[in-house]
Order: structure tokens, then C-alpha cells, then sequence
């Protein structure tokens, strides 16, 4: 059994062993608490937690090894991973000592991508938040690779933990003492697809899962290598098969091994169906974590401890379909559902101390943002269309950035200014997939006096009413003519252009429109007060005379899908934000010329 604690280097170097790691320098058991798992980037700057363990996948050389050894010495990381072999250095050597950073090597052929999920794996077993460590047979609740090296034990020989696909589980130490294809097996995270198909065509697998006892397997030799037998037992749940167990062994086990076999297979399922239940048992408290840190209340603080978060500034993003997605029940639950665990994975990877959670229809992130908060911001923005890009166009998810909470309390209003971006996106007011609150500020507002206008009753009154409904008795379209002059900032060429009509046409409706609607355009008081009531009240082109606010408007005779009425035209391309996206927008002056 283990003494090493559950989260320490000294663990992972004793659970991945030689085969996968390798202790160049430093000391293993200096940190007992690993704080999570980071890529190095030397193009970013990444946010490193409490005694991280760094991958550095393309950091060669010992000038460089050493140069980031005493960077990352200055962020408290507790070891730096780098692609062995790694030759001997005094450098090096000085460099790790005075860091306090331990220095490993990984194999030569082992997977980037998969010694960062058996880190993970290994880092995140057990609840969130859970105060103590419950035991099955003695053993920490779900810890599978502790129970492998106790089975190795019993058995006196390595062993593996496999999952119905082939795939690992976990594994014990001594790995090394089996043979070529078991250490493949390590390395790739799954059996080799050569000796799964030699085992399907030998009948192993229909064997195995028929039996109840250890099943002892020859050895599979291809080109001459050495190879050891194999024996494997099902792991079983009543009559559902969970996986199997592999001793790689020289001869059959003894009568009193093959009892112990059968007994920890036993325990096996019972720490996989706990680590199963344990899993949504998480997913439930996580996401009540989340309840409660987004309500900024009193237990914000400690849920955020329990998170991870602990104290600093944070941002919440919001995760949402576009309007007319999803509209089976069923269906958007399960959407948004994925979406939720796709959107996890993707912060695991580049902001490993973010927490999820799906709270309705809508998939919140809490996400660390130190530093600058304009920075912090548009970093968010980038996380998030990077992950819209990567789940692609089939479903189309949109994302709202909220403010930087500098404080617990302070995230209830983060969720709001999310919720209120992530609400503009959904109305079509805009054309992006994400947008912080500062981007679509105007935009939300607007939809703000728009409700308490329909919570009113409000209806159209003054010169836009006159003009609609002169408009509706007389077939012209005198309110179509005042839009685009005032989307024209004046400008008649401009205005009549964008109506397909002669410019002297354009002037006549013009000076039609000022006599129905008997308002003077040169006042800028009213210019400002029609061109509010035509975002928020108006029909846009082309539709039909609009209800009063408080009964849902009708669809269009001719069935093509418009804007809502009163909703903002879509924002030109080349009149967004600038680059500082989290920061203010400066004004346009532009001179206004009448008719």
C-alpha cells in the first residue's frame, strides 16, 4: 500500500514508475498537495495554481530547461515535465535546486495528451469539497491505481485495470518487469489494436466475460519479442460487465492467488460503481457550488474555496443556443447538455481551475482573471470563441461574458451582465457568437426599456405612430424612408441608395414624412427621441402594422422570418469595437445634414 498522499508528486512518480516517468532532479516528496496539471506555452502566459505540475512538450535543450526552471520557481510549480531522455547537467541541476522545482522525464513515445488525462485522472478522484477519504476494502474510495498495486501485491505481479473498450484505467507499479506490448499498453492508455484483434480471433474476450474466474491466457509472440502470459478476470455488477483485470504473470496462478484474484475483482466493481456514483454525486454538488457562488450571498466565499477559485478575481461566461435551436425539449436538453461537458473539457485544458455547471438552459464558467481586468476580459473572449470554433456551426451556441468580479460578492453581478450579453446574441441584435457585456452594453439596455415598455403597456404615440399609420392607410412607406435616413447619419445619397430610389424621390418622401409626422429634424432632442422609439417600438422594413407591446406580434403574411419588431438592425462589421473589446468605445462624430 501507498504512504505517499493521494495529490503528491511522490504518488504520481510511484503510480506511473519508470515506465512512464522518470526523476531527474529534485526532490518528489517536498510537495504533498499538487495543485493541478498546465501546458507550458512560450506564447501565452499561462495562470499556474498552487504547486502545478508543467508540461513542457516543446522545451528541449538544457539552456532552456533551466531558464524556465527558475520562471516557473518564481509561481510556486512544484515540477516541470520535459520529453526525455534528459542527459545529466550542472546547469540544470543548479537551476532545479534553487527553483524548488523537480525536474521529470517523460518516455520517449508516450503520449503528451494521454500523461495529461492520467494526471488529471489521478488528481481530480474523489467528490468536490469532500472533508474525508472513505475506504472500500481498505482502500480510498475510487482510488484505482492505489487498488492495483495492492492486487499487484497479492498477486506478485503488475497489474492493469481496463474499462470494456480495452481502455486503462488505472495501473500498478512494475510495469517495466512485464513485457513490450504491456508497456505499449501503458503508454497508448489502451490495448494495442494488434493484440486485440489476435485476442478477438482466439475467442479471449467471449471467454472471459462468460466466466467467473481467472482465465489464463498464453502468451501472444510477434517478430521474436519476449512476451508473458496473460491471466484476466471479469469485473462484473450483478450481471453488468464494468471491465476487466490483467496480471501479466510467467505461469498460472497458485489455487490461494487465484481466490485473491477473484476477491479483488470483487472490490473492483465495488470501487467502480462508487466511482460511477461518485461522478454524478460531483456533478451534482459542483453545479450547487456553482448555484451558490453565482448568487454572491455569504457562501460564496467558501464555495469558491471548495472549487478551487479561493480568492481572486473571477468572470462568469454563459453558454446558450440561438433562438429557434433546440426547440424539442428533449432535444436541447441533451444539446445543452453536451455542450455543458464539451464546454468543461475545453476549460480543463486551457483554464484548468474554471468550474461548470448547467443551471437550466443556460451552462455557466466561473474562470480565474487575474491580472488587468481589460486583459483578463478579452482573454475570456478568446477562450470562448475558441471554443465556439472548435464545436463548429451544427449547433449554434452563443456566449456571454459578464464583468471581472474582483470579489465573491461581486459574481451574482458578473452572471447578470452575462446573462444580459448572452441575451442581445440570442435576440439577433447583433452577428457574433460571443460578446462581453461592454460590447453589447447599448444593445442590452435598450432591450432593458424595451421590457418596461411592454410591462407598461406602452404603445406607439407622437409622430412614429402618425407615421405608421398613414404608412398602413395609404401603402407608402414614409417610416422605411426616416430609418434609413437616420442609419445614413443624414445623408441623402446614401439613405436613397439603400431604398434602390432617385435622390429627388428620396427628398420628396422626405419632406412627406416631416408634414405627416410633424416633427422638425433638425431638432437633435428629436431625433434622439424617434430613432429611440424606432429601436425599441417600430416594425422594421416590410412588416406589418405592429399590436400594442403586450400581445405577441403576428408572423409576416408571406412567411419570411424578420426581425422582431423593435429590435436593433444588425450592427455593421465595420463599426464594432475596437481591439481593447473590454474597454470603451469611443464615439463617431458625425455632422447631420437635413433634407
Amino acid at each position: 500500500m501507498t504512504t505517499h498522499p493521494r495529490r503528491s508528486l511522490g504518488r504520481v512518480l510511484e503510480d506511473f514508475g519508470s515506465t512512464l516517468l522518470d526523476l531527474i532532479h529534485g526532490d518528489a516528496d517536498a510537495v504533498e498537495e499538487i495543485g493541478g496539471v498546465v501546458i507550458h506555452d512560450p506564447y501565452d502566459e499561462p495562470q499556474y495554481p498552487p504547486h502545478a505540475v508543467v508540461l513542457g512538450a516543446a522545451v528541449h535543450g538544457h539552456a532552456e530547461i533551466a531558464g524556465l526552471l527558475r520562471t516557473l520557481g518564481t509561481h510556486g510549480v512544484a515540477a516541470l515535465i520535459v520529453r526525455g531522455p534528459v542527459e545529466p547537467d550542472a546547469a540544470v541541476e543548479r537551476a532545479a535546486a534553487g527553483a524548488g522545482v523537480a525536474l521529470l522525464a517523460l518516455t520517449r513515445g508516450a503520449s503528451w495528451a494521454q500523461l495529461a488525462a492520467m494526471l488529471r485522472t489521478l488528481l481530480t478522484e474523489g467528490d468536490v469539497g469532500e472533508a474525508g477519504t472513505q475506504t472500500l476494502g481498505g482502500v480510498p474510495s475510487g482510488d484505482l491505481f492505489a487498488l492495483a498495486n495492492a492486487v499487484a501485491t497479492l498477486l506478485d505481479a503488475p497489474i492493469t485495470i481496463e474499462d470494456r473498450r480495452s481502455h486503462i484505467l488505472a495501473f500498478s507499479g512494475r510495469q517495466d518487469e512485464a513485457d513490450p506490448s504491456r508497456v505499449a499498453t501503458i503508454l497508448a492508455r489502451r490495448v494495442p489494436d494488434t493484440y486485440l484483434r489476435i485476442f478477438e480471433e482466439r475467442g479471449v474476450f467471449k471467454e472471459l466475460y462468460r466466466s467467473r474466474e481467472p482465465m489464463f491466457i498464453p502468451p501472444v509472440i510477434l517478430a521474436g519479442e519476449a512476451a508473458l502470459a496473460r491471466t484476466a478476470i471479469v469485473v462484473r455488477a450483478g450481471d453488468e460487465i464494468l471491465g476487466s483485470m490483467w496480471a501479466a504473470v510467467r505461469e498460472p496462478l497458485s489455487p490461494e492467488r487465484a481466490g485473491a484474484f477473484v476477491e479483488a475483482s470483487k472490490l473492483v466493481a465495488l470501487h467502480l460503481l462508487r466511482h460511477r456514483a461518485g461522478t454524478d454525486a460531483e456533478n451534482r454538488l459542483r453545479a450547487d457550488l456553482v448555484t451558490t457562488v453565482l448568487e454572491g450571498g455569504p457562501g460564496a466565499v467558501d464555495a469558491l474555496a471548495r472549487l478551487g477559485l479561493g480568492y481572486e478575481p473571477t468572470v462568469v461566461l454563459a453558454l446558450g443556443l440561438a433562438r429557434g435551436h433546440g426547440e424539442d425539449h428533449t432535444q436541447s436538453t441533451a444539446e445543452h447538455q453536451r455542450l455543458t461537458a464539451a464546454l468543461a473539457i475545453h476549460l480543463n485544458a486551457v483554464q484548468p481551475r474554471s468550474a461548470v455547471a448547467l443551471l437550466g438552459d443556460t451552462a455557466y464558467a466561473v474562470l480565474p482573471a487575474p491580472g488587468d481586468p481589460a486583459a483578463a476580459c478579452e482573454r475570456a473572449v478568446q477562450i470562448a470563441t475558441n471554443f465556439l470554433d472548435r464545436t463548429g456551426d451544427r449547433v449554434k451556441a452563443l456566449i456571454g461574458i459578464g464583468t471581472i468580479a474582483h470579489e465573491p460578492t461581486a459574481l451574482r453581478r458578473s452572471r447578470t451582465n452575462a446573462d444580459r450579453a448572452l441575451r442581445v446574441l440570442g435576440g439577433g441584435q447583433v452577428k457574433q457568437r460571443v460578446a462581453s457585456i461592454t460590447d453589447v452594453y447599448i444593445d442590452a439596455l435598450l432591450l432593458e426599456i424595451r421590457d418596461l415598455a411592454a410591462a407598461n403597456g406602452d404603445e406607439l404615440v407622437g409622430p412614429l405612430a402618425r407615421l405608421v399609420a398613414y404608412d398602413a392607410k395609404h401603402n407608402t412607406n414614409l417610416v422605411d424612408t426616416l430609418r434609413a435616413w437616420l442609419d445614413a447619419f443624414g445623408d441623402v445619397t446614401s439613405a436613397s441608395a439603400s431604398m434602390f430610389v432617385h435622390a429627388n424621390t428620396f427628398r420628396y418622401r422626405m419632406r412627406r414624412m416631416a408634414e405627416v409626422g410633424r416633427i422638425d429634424l433638425q431638432d437633435p432632442s428629436a431625433r434622439f427621441a424617434i430613432t429611440l422609439q424606432l429601436r425599441l417600438m417600430s416594425p422594421q422594413p416590410g412588416d406589418a402594422p405592429p399590436a400594442p407591446l403586450s400581445t405577441p406580434p403576428s408572423a409576416p403574411a408571406d412567411g419570411v422570418t424578420r426581425a422582431e419588431p423593435g429590435a436593433a438592425p444588425p450592427r455593421d462589421p465595420a463599426r464594432t469595437a475596437p481591439a481593447d473589446r473590454c474597454g470603451p468605445v469611443p464615439g463617431r462624430h458625425t455632422g447631420w445634414r437635413t433634407p
